[in-house]
């Protein structure tokens, strides 16, 4: 299935914010958005101010966006959105709620990785287990008491070793055991869980149309 493979500080730029992307450098001065200057989006450069987006214009950046942040194509968030519509609840939680539960994100939340496409990465390439056995489909949905770890033959590897360095905080339905380099899903995520500013009611405005 394709995917981006260009600049990701391209993408930050066209949605006028971080997205934590690139790991570390997100949080270091080559950041765009450290440097406390205006950042503008990619492309020519307009000759007068930019006119304000309309409402379909402010629901499409806001899926474009989510669907960044999470790495996932049109068709694969299309098919998450159906999926959630299905199910009881509220949609746009629901779909936030199994965006999160992807094992790619899972591995980043975990501090496995320092950014969501190195967790994909570690993933497609057979560094995770989950229960066990080994899966490397990032978008396989964990559930309710799952551990995921870290293969054994995997633990050497200099970037998980480097990314669990890091002093980083874990959501409240997963648990960590940084010695033994696995953690396991405690709770399914919720709405509060996901601090990222996401206005998902915007993106099933723009699917209900």
């Amino acid at each position: 299935m394709a995917r981006y493979t260009g600049p990701r500080c391209r993408l930050c730029r066209r949605e006028g914010m971080k997205l934590y992307l690139k790991g570390e450098r997100c949080y270091s001065e080559k950041c765009p958005f450290e440097k406390g200057e205006r950042v503008m989006p990619p492309g020519e450069r307009p000759k007068k101010h930019r006119s304000k987006l309309t409402q379909y214009g402010l629901q499409l950046r806001e899926k474009q966006k989510v669907k960044r942040i999470y790495g996932v194509s049109e068709r694969q968030f299309k098919n998450y959105f159906l999926k959630a519509a299905k199910k009881k609840g509220v949609t746009g939680e629901i779909l936030l709620s199994l965006l999160e539960r992807r094992l790619d994100n899972v591995v980043y939340r975990l501090g496995f990785a320092v950014s969501r496409p190195q967790a994909r990465q570690l993933v497609a390439h057979g560094h995770i287990e989950v229960n066990g056995r080994k899966v490397d489909i990032p978008s396989y949905l964990v559930k309710k008491g799952d551990v995921i770890a870290v293969r054994e033959k995997s633990k050497d590897l200099h970037v998980i070793k480097y990314a669990l360095e890091r002093d980083i905080e874990v959501p409240r339905w997963l648990s960590l055991d940084k010695k033994a380099m696995k953690g396991e899903v405690v709770d399914l995520p919720r709405r509060e869980d996901i601090t990222f500013p996401i206005q998902e009611h915007l993106i099933v405005e723009l699917y209900s149309k």
